[in-house]
C-alpha cells in the first residue's frame, strides 16, 4: 500500500519535532500535524516562559545582595505587563525559529487538530493523510479540580498570559510546578500563600532538601499552609474565598487562584479507539520502544507519563527515529535523570532520595553540609545552602546528589553524568575542585 507519507507526528512539541527532525535526516518523508503554535507546551506556556519569569524574579535578590556590597540602592520596580509583552515576542521568536528547522530538515507542517480514523490514517482539519508509521506526542494538559468555584481559578499556562499583576495569590499545590511559581511570584512582589495536602512541600524529593525549600522560602514571607485542601472558591467582588478545610480550615481572600499540581495526558480527543490504541489510567500503554498495543504506532513525550521532562521527551523521540529510521535500534535510559525546581531558594537533585535509597538497599551513607555561602558574607541576608550525598555502603557508588541554593540546577546537571557513570565516594574525595566554588562542597564532605 502507498502511503502519503513515512512518518506523520501529531503534536509539534519537544518530542515530536526531536523525532520528525531525526526521521527526516535518514530520508523518510515526515510530516507532522499541531494545531497550535510549534514549539509544544514547554515552549508556548511551559518551561521557557517560567524559566523567563524565574530570571525576572531573580533580580529581586540581586538587587539586595548587591547593597552588601557596596551598590547604593536605587528605586526598583517590576512592571508585569512590560514582562509579559517581552516574554510573548520571545516565545514567538523561538516558535518560528521550530517552523524555520521543520522547513530546513524537510518536514511538512500541517496546521489543524488530528484524529485517527483508521491505524495509519488520521483526519488532520478534514483532510485524510496516510503514514505508514504515525508518532503520538501530543504532550499533557492542565486540569482543574473539581471543586465548587474551580471557573474562578487560573492554571499555570493561563497565568504567563495574566493582563495585571495578582496582589495576593493563593497557590494549590505542593509539588514542584506550585512551589517554583509560589517562589517566583512572591520574588516579583505578589503577597503569596501556598496550599497543600501533604506534611511539607517537594514530598517526591529527598526531605532534607523539601525542608531547607520550605524554610527558605518562609524566610522570603511565602505563608505555607500544610495539611489544607481547598474545598470551595467563591467570588466575592473583586476577590475569591478559599473555603479550606484541614489543618488549616479557615477562609482565604485572595484576588487570584492558581492550581498548578494536577497535569493529565492529553489522550482524548484523537479517536484512540479507531486505532486499536490502548489506554492505562488515561496514559498511552507503550513497551521500552514507545511502541503502542498498535504495531505501527508509536507515543513519546507526557502523554505517556513516564518521566515528564522536556529532555526525556526528546531523548524518546530520537531513539525512536534511530529505531525505526535509523537501523540504530536503542531505548532511553530513565536512571540517573536530573530534576530541578526553580523555586526561590533554588533547588536540583539527581538519584536516589535518603529514603527511597534505605528502602531499595537498605545499608546506606548520607554525607550533608550546611552552609552560609560566601556570597552572602557581606549581606544581612540568613541564606543557606545545603548539600547532599546519598552513598551504597557496599560499592561506596553515589547514588543521590542534591542540593538548595545559588547554582543547583547548574551544578547537579554535571553531577548528573557523574552518577550514571558510576562515580564512588571516593571518586569525589580524590577530586580536586574550584576554590572558592559551592560545587567544591561535593567533593569535601566527609
Amino acid at each position: 500500500m502507498k502511503f502519503d507519507y513515512d512518518l506523520l507526528v501529531i503534536g509539534a512539541g519537544p518530542g515530536g519535532l526531536a523525532a520528525s527532525e531525526r526521521a527526516a535526516g535518514y530520508g523518510a518523508r515526515v510530516a507532522i500535524a499541531e494545531q497550535d503554535s510549534v514549539g509544544g507546551t514547554c515552549v508556548i506556556r511551559g518551561c521557557i516562559p517560567e524559566k523567563l519569569m524565574s530570571f525576572a524574579a531573580e533580580f529581586s535578590d540581586n538587587s539586595q545582595v548587591a547593597a552588601g556590597y557596596g551598590w547604593n540602592q536605587a528605586e526598583c520596580a517590576f512592571d508585569w505587563q512590560q514582562f509579559i509583552a517581552a516574554k510573548e515576542r520571545e516565545i514567538h521568536r523561538l516558535s518560528q525559529v521550530h517552523n524555520q528547522k521543520l522547513e530546513k530538515a524537510g518536514v511538512a507542517l500541517i496546521k489543524g487538530k488530528a484524529t485517527f480514523v483508521d491505524a495509519h490514517t488520521l483526519d488532520v482539519a478534514g483532510r485524510k493523510i496516510s503514514a505508514d508509521k504515525i508518532l503520538i506526542a501530543v504532550g499533557a494538559k492542565d486540569v482543574k479540580p473539581e471543586i465548587p468555584g474551580s471557573e474562578n481559578t487560573i492554571t499555570s499556562s493561563q497565568l504567563f498570559n495574566l493582563k495585571q499583576q495578582p496582589k495576593h495569590i493563593a497557590v494549590i499545590g505542593g509539588n514542584y510546578i506550585p512551589v517554583k511559581l509560589a517562589g517566583i511570584l512572591n520574588n516579583l512582589g505578589c503577597q503569596v500563600t501556598q496550599v497543600f495536602l501533604e506534611d511539607h512541600i517537594l514530598s517526591a524529593f529527598d526531605k532534607d532538601i523539601a525542608l531547607a525549600v520550605e524554610e527558605g522560602m518562609t524566610k522570603r514571607g511565602i505563608q505555607i499552609l500544610e495539611n489544607t485542601a481547598v474545598k470551595e472558591v467563591k467570588r466575592v467582588g473583586d476577590e475569591l474565598d478559599l473555603i479550606l478545610s484541614g489543618k488549616n480550615a479557615n477562609i482565604l481572600s485572595v484576588d487570584t487562584v492558581l492550581f498548578a499540581r494536577c497535569r493529565t495526558p492529553n489522550n482524548s480527543g484523537l479517536g484512540l479507539e479507531k486505532a486499536g490504541i490502548q489506554l492505562q489510567s488515561g496514559s498511552i500503554v507503550v513497551d521500552e520502544y514507545n511502541q503502542t498495543t498498535q504495531a505501527n504506532i508509536f507515543a513519546v513525550g507526557d502523554c505517556i507519563n513516564r518521566i515528564n521532562f522536556t529532555p526525556v521527551a526528546i531523548a524518546q523521540g530520537r531513539a525512536f527515529a534511530d529505531s525505526q529510521f535509523g537501523n540504530n535500534p536503542h531505548t532511553v535510559c530513565y536512571e540517573y535523570v536530573p530534576s530541578t525546581v526553580s523555586s526561590h531558594p533554588q533547588a536540583a537533585t539527581v538519584g536516589l532520595s535518603e529514603a527511597e535509597a534505605h528502602e531499595k538497599l537498605g545499608d546506606v551513607r548520607c554525607y550533608c553540609s550546611r552552609f552560609h555561602p560566601l556570597l552572602h558574607s557581606l549581606t544581612n541576608r540568613d541564606e543557606k545552602t545545603l548539600v547532599k550525598l546519598v552513598v551504597d555502603s557496599h560499592s561506596d557508588r553515589v547514588l543521590g546528589a542534591h542540593m538548595v541554593g545559588e547554582g543547583a540546577i547548574e551544578i547537579i546537571q554535571c553531577l548528573a553524568l557523574a552518577l550514571r557513570v558510576g562515580a564512588t565516594k571516593k571518586h569525589f574525595d580524590e577530586a580536586i575542585g574550584i576554590h572558592p566554588s559551592i560545587a567544591e562542597e561535593f567533593l569535601t564532605l566527609r
